[in-house]
């Protein structure tokens, strides 16, 4: 597993080494320890940035933060949240959680904590988020994550309005431990071989109730309890965030990119092969700006993509820097298949003068498949075509539904489908950013796949799928 720490990778190995079945339970706290920072802050942040808080309610809120940090009651805060919410509709509340997610919270869950929370999955543990956030917060990051069980502050509705009361206590220090070891005798868990991972000194009792508790991340004073009882700690990366450095490579690979498109075509108008400068264009508008800015490519397979030209190359999809990955990889005689709205990018327009793509309107249907026919007939005359068949960007690395589009156009053109699974591009240029990190974008080159057919589409798709899934879930070496 590329990227994980060593001390990441040994927990990992004692987890699939040591007893496995849903009788053993392993229970994750939400905030600072599955994602990076507080989501109860993203969530007021956007109130705040809404003007829905009141100046009665802000004040309330800075006094009672600030009697926390003094020594009083660190729940109150969440209290006058809670109270706030008086009236407000559930569902209303759920589709901003579902928003927040998608826009800010996605972005912060850490690499390491998905990576731990599969593979207790794998050797089949009952897995559970345990926090004193509310199901609003969790839900969408604990299906992100494949995790079924909820262990946290319920909050009273009636009429499908909150109440403003809490449906029991908010599940913060002893109460959480009460909540999981509840949560325990309803599900069959043996607490003593189970797992738990926190960040806060308020987690010593949930970390307490388990046989084999982990303080990861921990603030000062859970580090130095986790000294004392012998608990092992780990240390996290925290997602990639855009430095000012980053800011100023990226700058840097647009011009980069430019200059790459320029030089091409300049070429191709001197060497009177218009063709040969496109794709010289191509490598240079690809292979500069990702060298200004820092990223490099470890491809495992690589001659896969040669094998079979003209084919359709399928790709998974996170980040605006798959196209020019994919772009670098390909190097030749290639086109894109993209919704109507990308031609006005800003990013696009440039390179769209160099692989020509096909612009789909979706709202059009008759307008789409007459799109669709001459991708057809380019294919048949030796262009390749580089497709993402999720249609869109994904928020996580969590892999969403294959559409048909490109599977239909194999079949039509007689030519073969090469899946590409890319990995990291998310974590060096996340969804709707402008700043690109540096790093390693790890890619490997499946099976190239042949005679498409409409009579089994539907289920050479979702075996297909299946294969990146398990590429994901497990990289190969080799």
């Amino acid at each position: 597993m590329s990227g994980l720490s060593d001390e990441v990778l040994a927990a990992i190995d004692a987890i699939e080494a040591g007893p496995q079945g849903p009788a053993v339970g392993a229970f994750f706290d939400l905030d600072g320890t599955l994602v990076a920072g507080y989501t109860a802050a993203t969530f007021y942040g956007d109130r705040l940035k809404g003007r829905d808080v009141s100046p009665a309610e802000f004040l309330r809120t800075v006094v009672t933060a600030v009697d926390g940090e003094l020594g009083g009651d660190p729940t109150r805060i969440a209290h006058v949240a809670f109270s706030a919410m008086r009236g407000e509709s559930e569902e209303a509340f759920a589709d901003l959680g579902e928003r927040l997610f998608r826009s800010k919270i996605a972005g912060t869950i850490r690499r390491e904590s998905r990576a731990l929370v599969m593979a207790h999955q794998r050797v089949g543990h009952t897995v559970a988020v345990a926090s004193a956030a509310t199901k609003y917060q969790i839900a969408p990051v604990a299906r992100d994550l494949g995790v079924e069980h909820l262990v946290c502050t319920q909050l009273v509705v009636e009429d499908g309005q909150f109440t403003g009361a809490t449906d029991g206590p908010m599940l913060w220090g002893r109460h959480k431990a009460s909540g999981v070891r509840a949560f325990a005798r309803e599900h069959g868990i043996d607490l003593s071989t189970s797992y738990a991972y926190g960040n806060g000194y308020e987690d010593v009792a949930f970390l307490s109730s388990v046989g084999h508790p982990t303080a990861l991340n921990p603030h000062r004073d859970l580090r130095s309890a986790a000294a004392r009882l012998g608990w092992p700690v780990l240390d996290l990366s925290d997602p990639v965030g855009g430095s000012l450095l980053a800011a100023g490579r990226t700058a840097a690979a647009l011009a980069g990119m430019n200059t790459g498109v320029v030089a091409g075509l300049s070429y191709g108008l001197l060497s009177g092969n218009l063709k040969e400068g496109r794709n010289a264009a191509i490598k240079l508008a690809t292979s500069l700006p990702m060298a200004l800015a820092g990223v490099k490519v470890d491809v495992l397979h690589r001659e896969r993509l040669w094998t079979h030209r003209p084919a359709i190359f399928v790709a998974n999809h996170q980040s605006a820097l798959d196209i020019p990955v994919l772009g670098n990889l390909l190097e030749r005689d290639f086109t894109i298949v993209a919704k109507k709205e990308a031609k006005w990018d800003p990013r696009a327009m440039v390179g769209s003068v160099v692989i020509d793509p096909a612009y789909i309107d979706r709202s059009d249907s008759a307008s789409a498949r007459a799109t669709l026919d001459g991708v057809v007939d380019r294919i048949r005359g030796g262009t390749s075509l580089m497709i993402f068949p999720e249609g869109t960007r994904s928020a996580t690395p969590v892999l969403g539904p294959f559409r048909k589009g490109a599977f239909h156009l194999a079949a039509q053109a007689g030519v073969p489908v090469v899946p590409v699974v890319l990995r990291n591009s998310g974590e060096l240029m996340r969804r709707s950013s402008l700043v690109l990190n540096p790093g390693t974008v790890d890619v490997c080159v499946l099976e190239p796949e042949t005679d498409w057919n409409e009579d089994d589409l539907s289920d050479r798709i979702a075996a297909l799928h299946t294969k990146f899934e398990e590429t994901l879930a497990r990289w190969p070496s080799t």
